[in-house]
């Protein structure tokens, strides 16, 4: 069901702010959904609204089929984002999110539509240095070792045979979107890239910056502690960062002078 907080099948507003001057689009990990990003509604400044993506087959969209690929995915998403944002925006993703996020920018500005301030991504590589991968089709051990691997997932989930179906179900589908998603050559971005490294991610390092910053005109990076979900335990040093890097006329009109 969707619910009035929704705008789009695909977006979750978990605080609508008709008046920020600017939005947050939020793509979440394999396995995740926009219920990660419930809180960062209320952590971030009045003049920023979030929107968060809500993949197919996950939370109040269980019942949904998941996406057929990658590219449909992005599809569906460009279709709801562009009916959605009607003013400045900032995305960010996390691990498989920050591959679709990339995708969806993309495939947004193919439609005419204007590119974000800036991109933030973390845990993942860049997509055109990240491909392939067998883990969907090795089975539900695979799955809870990978799980085990980047941590994040409580045990008591993974011990629990009925929560550990649905939470294994929804990470084969995710993981066989991006194992099997092969990138289309395209020209960089126009926007900046944040790379945001977690001191203690397997998954993304300092040296795999430079392959993001190539997909755009450029951009920084910031390492925080922690492990692949750091913005977990972190969240708000994450938000601190992503915020110093908005121009504080947006976020914060009534504090900026001449």
């Amino acid at each position: 069901m969707v619910t009035r907080t929704s705008p789009r099948p695909g977006l979750r507003r978990w605080e609508p702010r008709p008046t920020a001057a600017l939005q947050l689009v939020a793509f979440p990990h394999a396995g995740g959904g926009a219920g990660a990003y419930r809180e960062w509604a209320t952590r971030l400044p009045l003049g920023i609204e979030v929107l968060a993506v809500q993949y197919p087959g996950r939370e109040d969209r269980l019942a949904d089929e998941p996406a057929a690929d990658i590219d449909a995915l992005v599809a569906a998403l460009a279709d709801d984002l562009s009916r959605v944002v009607d003013r400045p925006f900032l995305v960010f993703g996390h691990s498989m999110g920050s591959a679709v996020a990339f995708e969806t920018i993309r495939a947004l500005r193919e439609r005419g539509f204007a590119e974000p301030e800036r991109l933030v991504v973390s845990g993942r590589r860049a997509p055109d240095r990240f491909l392939g991968g067998d883990v969907h089709r090795r089975g539900e051990a695979a799955l809870k070792a990978e799980l085990r691997r980047l941590g994040g997932t409580p045990r008591e989930i993974l011990d629990h045979p009925e929560m550990a179906a649905i939470v294994l179900r929804v990470l084969g589908e995710d993981y066989r979107l991006i194992e099997n998603h092969r990138p289309l050559a395209g020209s960089p971005l126009g926007c900046p890239i944040t790379v945001v490294l977690a001191s203690e991610d397997p998954e993304l390092s300092r040296e795999h910056v430079a392959d993001w910053h190539a997909l755009a005109s450029g951009g920084d990076a910031v390492e925080l502690p922690g492990d692949h979900f750091y913005l977990v335990g972190h969240r708000d040093a994450l938000l601190a960062e992503i915020v110093a890097r908005v121009d504080p006329a947006l976020v914060h009109p009534g504090e900026v002078g001449p």
